[in-house]
């Protein structure tokens, strides 16, 4: 982002304009997810994954977000998110910046404990009340306690993904779809085999996204919401109907020098690729593979889908939609 002199900008998050912290829900903490696990309830057990990657997923239809950390689930809470004209929306957000104590630029007194944002034009999770149903001007909203706990485990960069799928399956680590929303289409016409984009200087700090997506046979490369590089690809073994998966990228180098994934949830009925395979199984430049590879951290989310990537629903630095038909 860069700054004009003589020039106020105004950031403004999405909550109600009554919203304190007296009104905001405490949370109860329980045990296990069962089918009684009510308004306000959350789950927390860090010590089962003490380490590693965190990645988020909001279920909107079941007002509830699921933490994951290098793989493993750490925590469950009950949410409440946008309303009707104010909806919370969808797709693969990174955190962009993290306040324990921050309060509404435009609603006075409105305050938001232990605020993540999620985009630069007004959405973020924070501490706020829980009704029992969607209530928030576009927010996710949590538990006081919960938020408190959430916040202690992510920094600017970790991966969150908003889903608004209705019919997620009964197992918990599939909490929905990660790919919804408005159809669109590319906002530029993909590249030919063998060719490539690549502008770093765009972006040139921040967290890195990666997009391979099987449908539009390109892959995307963004830095703190910005695409810094595209290339044309083409795939040996995978096609319609291998789903959405999305991995995060660890601490750990083979012995070859390459970077090892985990998969941290998956949508659709295949099991999750082998990053390394279909990296190997795959036809895109040398030189942007290489400097893909160099832009990679710990952390960095990877997302391989067999859907497309509509230029047209990103609503800002750190959100991109991935959409379907």
């Amino acid at each position: 982002m860069k700054w004009q002199p003589a020039v106020i900008v105004v950031l403004i998050l999405a909550t109600s304009p009554r919203a304190s912290v007296a009104a905001h829900t405490k949370g109860r903490a329980v045990q296990q997810l069962t089918s009684e696990f009510k308004n306000g309830e959350y789950i927390w057990h860090p010590e089962i994954s003490p380490a590693g990657p965190v990645v988020i997923i909001v279920s909107l239809p079941e007002q509830r977000m699921y933490v994951y950390r290098n793989g493993v689930r750490i925590g469950v809470s009950t949410v409440s998110t946008g309303t009707n004209g104010h909806e919370t929306p969808t797709g693969m957000f990174t955190i962009l910046q993290k306040k324990v104590a921050h309060e509404s630029n435009i609603y006075k007194g409105a305050k938001m404990p232990h605020m993540q944002r999620l985009t630069w034009t007004g959405v973020a999770m924070h501490a706020g009340n829980l009704p029992g149903y969607p209530a928030s001007h576009g927010c996710v909203r949590l538990p006081v306690d919960f938020a408190a706990k959430l916040y202690s485990v992510t920094t600017n960069g970790t991966s969150v993904v908003i889903t608004d799928d209705e019919f997620a399956p009964g197992e918990t680590a599939e909490p929905g779809r990660l790919l919804s929303g408005k159809t669109g289409v590319p906002s530029t016409a993909a590249l030919a085999k063998d060719q490539f984009e690549w502008h770093p200087e765009d972006a040139p700090t921040g967290p890195v996204s990666i997009i391979l997506s099987i449908s539009d046979q390109q892959a995307y490369v963004y830095r703190n919401g910005v695409e810094i590089g595209r290339a044309a690809v083409s795939t040996t073994g995978l096609g319609q109907g291998v789903g959405s998966h999305v991995y995060s990228a660890l601490d750990k180098i083979d012995a070859s020098g390459r970077r090892q994934w985990i998969s941290t949830a998956s949508f659709g009925r295949t099991p999750a690729p082998n990053v390394k395979e279909v990296v190997d199984n795959m036809t895109i430049a040398p030189r942007f593979l290489e400097y893909a590879r160099a832009a990679v951290r710990p952390g960095t989310t990877l997302v391989i889908t067999d859907l497309p990537v509509s230029g047209q629903t990103r609503s800002g630095p750190g959100f991109n939609i991935l959409t379907s038909d």
